[in-house]
C-alpha cells in the first residue's frame, strides 16, 4: 500500500520526536542525518504538493542533456563541448507559471517555462543536473544535494559506462531503498545492434536487480533518433498523474532515517528502576546523611528528658547535667523553621565517612547498571549523568530534609507531668515523716496529749519517710521502664519520618532525573516504531 500524505505527516512527526529524544544520546552521525531528513521533509511538504520534481542525472558522455532536450522539446541544455561549466542545475516547467518557491528551495537558478496544451505536463518540473563524475567538485556537490531533495530520479547511462562503479557504488546501491522513485535509462542505444542492445539491457537489468533495484524500471532510449523518448515522457507523465512521488519519496527518506535510529537504539530493553535497589540506596544515603545518629539522638534525648521528670527528684537532677544530643546536632526545635522559608536550616551532623560514601556509590552504581542494562552507550552515560548530576545539591537537600523533620520530642509525654507531681508529693511525704519523727518527742511532752506512735520500736514518722522514699523509687523504676519503651517508640517513629524526608529528597534529586532519562528512552523507541509503520 502506497503511503498517503496523512501517514507521511504522522511518520514525520514521529521522526522529529525520536530525533529530539535521542539528541545528545544517540550516535551523532545517525541523529544528525535523521535531523536533516526531518527538516528537509518538513520543508518539502510545506512547498507545492501539486508539482513533481524529476531530475535527470548521469555521467559525462551519457547523452543526458540531449535526452533532456528531447523530452522537453527545447535546446536549453547545452551538450558536448558546449556544455556549461556551471554547477547549478537547470529546470524546465510546463504551463503558465513556474513553482518558483519550490525552485528557490531547490536552489535552481536557471529555470524555463514551456507553454503547452497538454494538461498532464503542467505539474511536472524536469531538472538537468551536472555530471556526477565531473572533475569539478561543485558539480558533484550539486548532484549529491539534489539526489536528496528531488521527488524522483532518472539515471541516464550509456552502453560504454553503464556498469561504472562510481555510479553504482556511489549512488545506486546507497539508494536501493528508494528504488520505487528511481528509473534507469540506457541512452544511445542507436550505437548498438539488436543483439548488442538485448545483451546490454539484460546485463544491466541483472546488475540492478542484484543491487536491490528490482523496483526501478529500465528503459532504452536514443535521444538522437527519438526512440524510447515518447515512452519515457509518458512514464514521467504517469508519475505526475499519480501525485504520490513526493509523498512516497519522503516516506522512504523518513523510514530509512527511522531504521537507522532504530539500529542505533538497539533492541528494546526494560529500562526501569528496581524498587528494591531504590530502597537500598535510600537506606545507605540516609545513613551517610546521619539518620542513624539522629535516631540515636532522639532515643537518648527522650530518655534524658523523661528521666529528669519521672525519676526520683533527689537524684534525677543529675541527668539534667548531661548535654541534650539533639541540641548538639541542632535538631529538635529546628522543625519550627519549616514555616519560615527565608531561613536556611543546617544541622551539625558529621560528614559521611569514607566507608559510608563507598556504600552509597556502590548502591547507586548497582541501581544505574540495572536500570540501564542493555541500553546503548550514549543512553547509559545520560542515565549516569542524571543520577550524579545533582550530587552537590543533594547533600544540602538531605541536611535540610533532616533539619526540617519534626521529631516530636520537644513536648514529651503527658504522663511525665503526672509522675513528676507524684514524685514531689512523695518527697513532701518523706519530709513530713521526718518532721513527725523529729518533732514527735517534743509534741508528746507538750501536754496536748499527742502520743508518740511507733511500730516495732521505730517511730511512725520514720516509717512514713521510708514509705515515701520506697514509693518514689518504685515510681521512678516504673517511670524508667515506661520512658525506655517510649524512647524506643519515638526512635522508630523518628526513623520513619526521617526516611520519608530523605526519600523525598533523593527522589527529587536522583530517582526523578534517572526516571526522566528512562522515559525519554522509551519515548524514542515508541517514536521510532511509529515512524516505521
Amino acid at each position: 500500500m502506497k503511503p498517503s500524505a496523512d501517514k507521511l505527516g504522522l511518520r514525520l512527526a514521529s521522526l522529529k520526536e525520536a530525533v529530539e529524544a535521542m539528541e545528545g544520546r544517540g550516535n551523532p552521525a545517525v541523529v544528525g542525518r535523521a535531523t536533516k531528513v526531518a527538516t528537509r521533509a518538513g520543508q518539502r511538504v510545506s512547498m507545492s504538493a501539486d508539482h513533481t520534481v524529476v531530475a535527470l542525472a548521469g555521467s559525462t558522455g551519457s547523452g543526458k542533456s540531449s535526452l533532456f532536450n528531447a523530452l522537453t522539446g527545447t535546446e536549453y541544455a547545452q551538450v558536448a563541448v558546449r556544455r556549461p561549466t556551471t554547477s547549478r542545475a537547470m529546470a524546465v516547467g510546463w504551463g503558465t507559471e513556474l513553482p518558483n518557491e519550490l525552485l528557490d528551495w531547490l536552489d535552481v537558478g536557471r529555470r524555463h517555462l514551456v507553454a503547452t496544451d497538454d494538461e498532464r505536463l503542467r505539474n511536472l518540473v524536469l531538472l538537468d543536473l551536472p555530471d556526477h563524475d565531473s572533475t569539478e567538485d561543485a558539480h558533484r556537490m550539486t548532484v549529491d544535494r539534489m539526489v536528496d531533495m528531488v521527488d524522483a530520479l532518472v539515471w541516464v547511462v550509456d552502453p560504454q559506462k553503464y556498469a561504472d562503479a562510481a555510479l553504482h557504488d556511489g549512488y545506486l546501491k546507497p539508494l536501493a531503498e528508494h528504488a520505487d522513485v528511481m528509473m534507469v535509462v540506457l541512452n544511445q542505444c542507436d550505437r548498438l545492434t539488436g543483439d548488442q542492445l538485448k545483451h546490454c539491457v539484460s546485463d544491466l537489468r541483472g546488475l540492478l536487480d542484484r543491487e536491490g533495484l528490482r523496483a526501478s524500471p529500465l528503459v532504452a532510449t536514443s535521444a538522437v533518433r527519438g526512440s524510447g523518448v515518447s515512452e519515457l515522457r509518458e512514464s514521467l507523465v504517469a508519475t505526475v498523474a499519480r501525485k504520490r512521488a513526493m509523498v512516497h519519496r519522503l516516506s522512504l527518506d523518513v523510514k530509512k532515517a527511522a531504521r537507522q535510529l532504530s539500529n542505533d537504539l538497539g533492541p528494546k530493553v526494560p529500562a526501569k528502576l528496581n524498587n528494591s535497589l531504590k530502597e537500598q540506596v535510600i537506606e545507605t544515603m540516609g545513613e551517610a546523611a546521619g539518620v542513624g545518629l539522629v535516631v540515636d539522638g532522639v532515643h537518648d534525648a527522650w530518655q534524658r528528658r523523661g528521666a529528669a521528670l519521672t525519676g526520683w527528684p533527689l537524684v534525677s537532677w543529675v541527668s539534667r547535667l548531661r548535654p541534650d544530643p539533639l541540641k548538639q546536632l541542632r535538631l529538635g526545635a529546628m522543625a519550627a523553621l519549616e514555616h519560615r522559608p527565608t531561613d536556611v536550616n543546617r544541622t551539625s551532623l558529621p560528614k559521611a565517612s569514607a566507608v559510608q560514601k563507598a556504600r552509597v556509590d556502590q548502591g547507586l552504581r548497582q541501581l544505574i547498571d540495572q536500570a540501564a542494562q542493555g541500553m546503548p552507550t550514549g543512553w547509559v552515560a545520560a542515565v549516569d549523568q542524571a543520577a550524579h548530576g545533582n550530587q552537590a545539591l543533594l547533600a544540602d537537600e538531605l541536611d535540610t530534609a533532616i533539619a526540617r523533620t519534626d521529631l516530636k520530642v520537644a513536648s514529651g509525654a503527658w504522663w511525665w507531668v503526672l509522675f513528676s507531681l507524684l514524685q514531689w508529693l512523695l518527697i513532701l511525704t518523706v519530709v513530713g515523716g521526718l518532721a513527725w519523727w523529729l518533732a514527735g518527742p517534743a509534741l508528746a511532752a507538750s501536754g496536748f496529749g499527742i502520743p508518740l506512735l511507733s511500730w516495732y520500736g521505730v517511730p511512725a514518722g520514720v516509717w512514713v519517710a521510708l514509705a515515701g522514699v520506697l514509693a518514689g523509687l518504685i515510681l521512678a523504676g516504673v517511670g524508667r521502664l515506661l520512658v525506655n519503651a517510649g524512647a524506643k517508640a519515638r526512635a522508630r517513629r523518628a526513623r520513619k519520618e526521617l526516611n520519608a524526608a530523605v526519600s523525598t529528597a533523593i527522589e527529587a534529586q536522583v530517582f526523578a532525573p534517572v526516571q526522566a532519562e528512562l522515559d525519554r528512552y522509551h519515548r524514542a523507541q515508541a517514536a521510532v516504531r511509529a515512524a516505521l509503520r
